[in-house]
């Protein structure tokens, strides 16, 4: 579904990525595992196709296309979507209206309604809502993570699903990503988490803009958790503008 060769990356003249290869199959949850400041949003934003991460070097192919020249646009069209760490809000737009327009042309997503009762906000106190900066962060997000599942697209990327949700377990979250699997939706997870690593199909471990080991998950948790945590490959450069966007 998603495949990734030699992708290399600068931003302000600094490196992110150096050399990145990943696949994705068709049909898996894979974990991207990373700790914060290794890439891993980066490489998120960049296979979306988002402006200013255009790679200097590498080629991206989703579901055999090569989509390395295609505008943010062209990708979703082709069944590609992004759920973002810190969702964006829509003043005057209602929560509904937000998920009709994410369902559109999807015959066989879930009811808008189902889609919200999976994250755990109840369908007759939100429908109505506007989608503002009244409501919290983290319903916001599981707002987001109704609407992927409204749009039951063949690649989500998942960008820190647990970042600034409340009352939702891991397991909770868990089960809304395996919904949207069963579906038939293709899920890059990325996170700093080994629990949600354990818990896909297969996993990837980022270090430093690249792609240090992949299989299954256990091999890579462990690979993370008996080098990683204590070796020095941290992405400089991308902690410092992490920092900068503070």
């Amino acid at each position: 579904m998603l495949r990734i060769e030699g992708l290399f990356l600068e931003l302000d003249g600094r490196p992110i990525l150096g050399g990145l290869d990943l696949e994705v199959a068709a049909g898996e949850i894979h974990a991207l595992l990373g700790a914060n400041g290794t890439g891993k949003s980066t490489l998120a934003y960049t296979v979306m196709g988002l402006a200013g991460y255009r790679p200097q070097r590498g080629r991206i192919y989703f579901a055999g296309q090569d989509i390395t020249d295609r505008s943010v646009t062209e990708r979703a069209r082709l069944g590609l979507t992004l759920a973002w760490q810190q969702p964006a809000s829509f003043e005057g737009l209602t929560i509904k209206e937000y998920l009709e327009i994410a369902r559109q042309g999807e015959g066989t997503s879930p009811a808008i309604a189902e889609c919200l009762e999976l994250v755990g906000l109840p369908p007759a106190s939100y429908l109505h809502r506007t989608l503002n900066e009244h409501l919290s962060g983290g319903e916001r997000k599981r707002v987001e993570l109704a609407a992927v599942l409204a749009m039951a697209p063949k690649l989500a990327i998942l960008d820190e699903p647990d970042s600034g949700i409340d009352v939702l377990s891991l397991e909770d979250i868990m089960e809304v990503i395996r919904r949207m699997n069963r579906a038939g939706t293709t899920v890059l997870l990325i996170t700093h988490r080994e629990e949600f690593a354990r818990a896909a199909h297969r996993a990837s471990h980022l270090c430093a803009g690249r792609v240090l080991k992949a299989g299954e998950p256990e091999e890579v948790v462990r690979f993370y958790k008996e080098n990683c945590k204590r070796c020095d490959h941290v992405n400089e450069p991308e902690l410092e503008r992490l920092e900068e966007q503070r």
